[in-house]
């Protein structure tokens, strides 16, 4: 039977948030030495790079709309998200080693969690199984949209060409002229795998969570996982550093 246990922590979902973690710490080491410090990685490449890239940020938006239902001041996590994307573009701005990253998936975060925040607050925010399939239904059917489309398979709704014409709609997910990003999670459509991942949790929060939740867990990715955030921050600077030092970037 589903326990829900007082002031216990979620370890698989530490733990898959710290798996994610270290996955994207992987992926940016990869992508800095073929990018930007010029190493022949002829297997990064897509459609590698794209599944890999998405495992991780589908993982963190889902896990992060989870961990939502468990937090006791979602307002104050979205602050720190918000500051922290704000930081990054700054100083990704600054240093210009690469394109400067303006809506990251930091930004994303913060978005959402400020979205869900606000659907909390009005009490709308959906909380069953079959929001949570509708949700990730919505997100499917909208991954491609800054391209110019939405659909699944064959099914195709081409956009209004103007919502791509102007510069005020890129952060929403419309990309528009002149518009890059070195990271480009805008808020639609992955405000969607978050708002699935927000509506599992609360649903999960009120019938109790699986005992397994609870007790299947891998203690040092738990620890990187309740350390996401620091990780993320530093992580980029380290890998540069260390690239510098061995001589891979003059």
């Amino acid at each position: 039977m589903p326990i829900d246990p007082p002031k216990t922590r979620l370890r698989l979902f530490d733990s898959l948030r710290g798996f994610s973690v270290l996955s994207m710490v992987a992926f940016h080491l990869c992508y800095d030495l073929k990018y930007i410090a010029g190493y022949s990685l002829t297997w990064f490449e897509p459609p590698l790079q794209d599944v890999w890239r998405a495992s991780i940020s589908w993982t963190f938006l889902f896990v992060a709309g989870v961990m939502c239902s468990q937090s006791k001041n979602n307002l104050r996590r979205a602050v720190e998200y918000g500051l922290v994307a704000l930081a990054i573009l700054i100083v990704t701005s600054i240093a210009a080693v690469d394109t400067p990253i303006s809506f990251g998936i930091m930004y994303c975060i913060f978005a959402c969690t400020l979205v869900a925040w606000m659907l909390q607050r009005l009490g709308c925010l959906p909380a069953s199984p079959v929001s949570c399939a509708v949700f990730l239904m919505l997100f499917l059917f909208c991954t491609p949209l800054s391209s110019g489309y939405v659909g699944l398979g064959v099914l195709r709704i081409q956009l209004p060409n103007a919502l791509f014409q102007t510069p005020w709609l890129s952060w929403l997910g419309f990309p528009g002229p002149g518009f890059y990003s070195g990271d480009y999670y805008p808020l639609l459509p992955y405000l969607f795998m978050y708002l699935c991942g927000a509506s599992f949790g609360m649903w999960r929060k009120t019938v109790g969570f699986p005992k397994a939740c609870y007790e299947l867990g891998c203690m040092p990715l738990e620890f990187v996982g309740r350390h996401a955030l620091p990780i993320y921050v530093a992580h980029q600077p380290v890998i540069l550093a260390l690239i510098y030092v061995c001589g891979g970037l003059t």
